[in-house]
């Protein structure tokens, strides 16, 4: 598992770098450790960094900062981040989830990777993941879907409209569910979306509602 050296990192407990790439599914069935662990421990890493970031490098209110950080430690983001490290093809799962590694699932373990990094080299080495993948999303200014939800608060916020997200559906077995949202403002249906976890169909559904420019009341 080589996929870092080309960004300059060389793990040195692999055994560290697996448990990053393994989902529950395996873990369950082969009796090893998953990356939910590492995931919490890099999740604070990444924030951490974005907040040093955008604190000495930005200059933003801290609204401003806390909306932007959001917006590149998003979801959508991770998964972004992960395809420009390439690590796909390593990540293990179980039987039932091999042909579902989704993007809830590639999301996380970018944040595994990074709590690997940190407790194999330290918070240098992850900082320089960090800038050599993050950053240039960030300098480029690009958008991802984590950033509907708070952009169409920012709509709503201009109404004083009350905004909801609604679970209306949920289907599939536990290891491939499908969930299906759709977003209220006042009492109407503006937007509605669809995916993997409540979390990305929120998202997708507040993009349907932000993208048809709703007009609130």
């Amino acid at each position: 598992m080589n996929f870092l050296n080309k960004f300059g990192i060389e793990i040195k407990n692999q055994e560290l770098l697996l448990q990053a790439l393994t989902h529950s599914s395996y873990s369950n069935e082969h009796n090893v450790k998953n990356y939910e662990r590492l995931e919490f421990l890099g999740d604070a890493v990444l924030q951490i960094l974005m907040s040093d970031y955008l604190y000495n490098n930005m200059d933003l209110t801290e609204g401003e900062m806390s909306k932007t950080r959001a917006s590149y430690v998003c979801e959508s983001a991770c998964a972004k981040y992960a395809e420009v490290i390439n690590y796909k093809p390593y990540i293990r799962v179980g039987h039932g989830q091999l042909n579902n590694i989704n993007e809830t699932i590639v999301a996380d373990i970018f944040e595994s990777i990074m709590g690997c990094i940190y407790l194999d080299q330290g918070l240098e080495a992850a900082k320089s993941l960090f800038n050599q993948v993050v950053i240039p999303c960030v300098k480029n200014h690009s958008v991802f879907l984590g950033d509907y939800k708070s952009r169409l608060q920012e709509l709503v916020q201009t109404t004083k409209e009350s905004l909801e997200y609604r679970l209306v559906n949920e289907s599939g077995p536990a290891h491939d569910k499908v969930f299906e949202v759709e977003v209220i403002i006042g009492d109407i249906t503006y937007g509605k979306g669809t995916g993997k976890s409540k979390k990305e169909a929120e998202q997708r559904a507040a993009m349907d509602a932000y993208n048809k420019q709703a007009k609130i009341r």
